[in-house]
């Protein structure tokens, strides 16, 4: 699929998941009515844009693509490899729970995680009729947060990973994400030497491929039906936002996933 535009927005779409009862757009930043240097599409409330305006931007996102606002779960992402399984939307009162993964079986849920530079990892079982979104920094990647999300999809939903689909969307490329040695130790105690095929080194300093490590991963798990966007957040700040490229001051963009109700 690629790009595609509406309404003013401009989203991703993987065609690993054409054909299947399910919406999804990976947004980029454009469309919102957030100010520089968050402009304009800004989803992140914690990075200092003024609320309505990230508020209006949620809603802007619904509208256009004919969501109910109040159908929305999300969560405050913390780095960690916590997956919650949802039949309901959180409701407007209650405060975010602390995760990194999001599913539900219920076509009346939209999930909804920001990005920015972070892996964004989809996933949909086409049997039993599932779908989460796994958010992958370098430290849910070494934690291996996907082979964690396939195991609670299938303990929870009775998913089989060799039915799962998995997207992994745009993202900081091994070219502009440069680590440092702490980065390295932590990959090596979780995939021993074979770590080193996830990193280069480049003028003496490190540089890790999240795409890879990630596909690998959900490959470890049994997952083989993956497509990879290779879009580069740091590379590409006319579409999407990057804490790296723009030194932390900047808007998160959206993932929203859904299932169809037929």
């Amino acid at each position: 699929m690629g790009f595609v535009e509406k309404d003013g927005l401009r989203y991703y779409q993987f065609n690993i998941f054409q054909g299947q009862s399910l919406f999804h757009a990976v947004l980029t930043r454009r469309g919102g009515v957030s100010k520089p240097p968050f402009a304009s599409l800004n989803t992140g409330g914690t990075v200092g844009d003024e609320p309505q305006a990230v508020l209006e931007n949620h809603r802007i996102i619904y509208k256009a693509f004919a969501y109910d606002y109040a159908s929305r779960f999300d969560v405050w992402q913390v780095h960690g490899t916590k997956i919650i399984c949802t039949d309901v939307p959180r409701p407007p009162d209650q405060r975010h729970s602390q995760a990194d993964g999001i599913m539900t079986d219920k076509p009346g849920v939209t999930l909804f995680m920001r990005f920015a530079d972070c892996v964004p990892i989809l996933l949909m079982d086409p049997v039993r009729k599932v779908i989460g979104i796994i958010h992958a920094g370098w430290q849910g990647t070494y934690k291996q947060i996907a082979r964690i999300a396939v195991e609670e999809m299938a303990a929870h939903y009775g998913s089989l990973p060799e039915n799962l689909l998995a997207g992994i969307g745009p993202s900081i490329c091994q070219d502009c994400y440069e680590v440092d040695r702490p980065v390295w130790d932590a990959f090596e105690n979780s995939f021993g030497t074979d770590c080193e095929k996830y990193f280069v080194k480049r003028n003496g300093k490190l540089h890790l491929d999240l795409w890879q490590a990630n596909a690998d991963v959900l490959g470890m798990a049994g997952v083989h039906q993956v497509e990879v966007s290779g879009i580069c957040t740091a590379c590409h700040l006319d579409d999407w936002y990057s804490h790296r490229a723009e030194k932390g001051k900047t808007g998160r963009f959206a993932v929203l996933f859904a299932l169809e109700d037929h």
